[in-house]
């Protein structure tokens, strides 16, 4: 059954609004990981609600709706990052992370926002988004390896950043 998005039926915009809502903290984390700034991570994160209603009725598979989301979502972010370039202003950070003791949770996220942008875009789908590789490579447009290699760089990275780098 296709859905004429021109007259949208009331049920619709209600069950959008419902995976919207469910996944907008997936869809901003996402964003910040990628664009490194909140505004611009805000700007790409409306503009990726606005295409996803506007593609809404396109949806094949209502079980894959979360990392269709992302993947529009990665989508607005690199192009919001194009349009603007900023620097990542790393003591305005906030954790984004579940509660936890609250000075490791900080650093961590600030360790996170220091690395590359492709880096950081990896580890945050990984373990804040608890998606798999495979879900991960077509949201950043990458092969699994390159996934895979992005985020076992990261981790070395992490060691060093944290201080915890091991003895050889």
């Amino acid at each position: 059954m296709d859905l004429d998005l021109t007259v949208p039926r009331e049920e619709t915009k209600e069950r959008f609004c419902e995976v919207v809502r469910l996944h907008s903290g997936a869809m901003f984390r996402t964003a910040r990981a990628l664009t490194g700034s909140d505004a611009d991570a805000e700007d790409a994160v409306g503009e990726a609600v606005l295409r996803a209603w506007q593609s809404y009725g396109a949806l094949r598979d209502p079980l894959s709706v979360r990392a269709w989301l992302l993947k529009i979502t990665a989508n607005c972010a690199r192009e919001q990052y194009r349009k603007t370039g900023r620097l990542i202003p790393v003591d305005t950070l906030e954790t984004a992370a579940p509660e936890r003791d609250a000075d490791a949770v900080q650093d961590l996220w600030q360790a996170v926002n220091r690395l590359p942008r492709d880096q950081r875009a990896a580890v945050v789908l990984f373990y804040y988004e608890d998606l798999t590789l495979a879900q991960i490579a077509p949201i950043l447009g990458v092969a699994q390896g390159t996934v895979k290699s992005r985020l076992s760089r990261a981790r070395a990275r992490l060691r060093v950043l944290l201080g915890e780098e091991e003895e050889i």
